[in-house]
């Protein structure tokens, strides 16, 4: 572990000579044109017990973004990533809506846009304090993810309360190994199509907590969260599933349904802060049998928890942080538990700042004996 991290910080050094862009607003009375993104250029290095160290350096997201308005309360906006996940380069579509915002401060907006569930997935991937997400704002693992829908969201007044419900066309690709949701515009062949309802609310007792980790004000905040959805196959596209409903491909099996439930919380004061989050998600397969991954006789309760701390041991500047989560699967022999540690020099905040992680996995995908150790450092521009 010593060596990794030698090696982790003289990648940081090599990372924070990367060249950044500048980004450019235009506006003129109510319309405007805003041109932004991210640029997170990402050392990764996986050490499996027992198995051959990789190591790679690449972009973890490379997203630009256009949002621009001709007309009042209305914008649009769309994002496409150009990075590297899970070992693709393809370009991928993010956010692409059109929105309206009445004079109440409700929202209305219609397109590929956040499904309301998950603290963590709901923050951006730009203020996480850990390199990469934790089980629960994974979309590989039940949340929901962009989908393309129509969502209404709101607060009252004094910002103490708000929520957001949506309706979406719902797509998940089959993986005996994962829920994994993926937006519909997105879509390849053999996604499982089904429509998505849910909505989360909040309470924030000391004034509205934004959806950024870490605290530079040192003000005390907090929230609690709750969120729901259900989702549901409508039978048109299970190509992993025959006329009589038995699976072709167990490693791959068409899901019939999906519920979920989120309860999150977070706080704030004085260079501290903690983030917390519990999910349950109930799935069944469209062929009762299958026995494989996640699921036992076509079904499974996939349970996820996090806690996420930061210190601001130099404020605004250096942050020292800790993690532990864990996931259970109905088929999993034994919970996967990780335990991360890490440090983030914040240059300006989050729009320039490096990350160091180091992540310990113990017993991945619910196999006994199964570690695996990982680090992340992460060089991270936003405009």
């Amino acid at each position: 572990m010593r060596k990794q991290v030698v090696t982790s910080v003289a990648v940081m050094a090599a990372l924070s000579s990367a060249s950044v862009l500048a980004g450019v607003t235009y506006k003129d009375g109510d319309s405007y044109v805003k041109l932004g993104g991210r640029i997170q250029l990402q050392y990764h290095k996986a050490d499996p017990d027992g198995g051959q160290a990789t190591d790679d350096i690449f972009f973890r997201r490379l997203r630009p973004y256009i949002e621009g308005s001709l007309h009042p309360n209305w914008k649009g906006k769309f994002q496409w990533d150009m990075g590297k996940a899970e070992d693709t380069n393809e370009i991928a579509v993010k956010d692409a809506y059109m929105q309206y915002k009445a004079e109440s401060g409700v929202k209305v907006s219609l397109g590929n846009y956040s499904f309301p569930f998950s603290r963590e997935y709901l923050t951006s991937s730009k203020y996480q304090q850990l390199v990469e997400r934790t089980f629960v704002g994974d979309h590989n693992y039940g949340t929901p993810d962009r989908q393309a829908g129509v969502y209404v969201e709101g607060m009252n007044a004094s910002k103490t309360f708000d929520w957001a419900v949506g309706l979406a066309d719902g797509r998940i690709d089959p993986d005996d190994d994962k829920i994994d949701f993926e937006p519909a515009v997105n879509n390849n062949s053999d996604f499982n199509q089904g429509m998505m309802v849910g909505g989360r609310v909040s309470f924030h007792p000391f004034g509205y907590l934004k959806m950024k980790q870490g605290d530079f004000s040192g003000e005390q905040k907090a929230t609690v969260s709750l969120g729901a959805f259900s989702w549901s196959n409508d039978d048109d596209n299970n190509t992993r599933t025959s006329a009589a409903g038995v699976a072709t491909d167990v490693t791959r099996p068409d899901l019939d349904s999906v519920t979920g439930l989120e309860l999150s919380g977070a706080y704030r004061n004085k260079g501290f802060s903690v983030d917390a989050q519990y999910n349950i998600f109930d799935a069944e397969t469209i062929d009762a049998s299958v026995t494989s991954g996640l699921f036992r006789n076509g079904e499974t309760e996939l349970t996820s928890f996090a806690v996420e701390g930061g210190y601001m041991v130099i404020p605004s500047t250096l942050e020292l942080v800790v993690g532990l989560s864990s996931q259970d699967a109905d088929n999993y022999t034994t919970a996967w538990d990780r335990t991360e540690f890490g440090a983030n020099w914040f240059v300006h905040k989050h729009d320039v700042k490096f990350q160091l992680t180091l992540r310990q996995n113990e017993n991945v995908d619910g196999q006994q004996g199964n570690d695996l150790d990982e680090v992340f450092a992460q060089a991270q521009y936003v405009f």
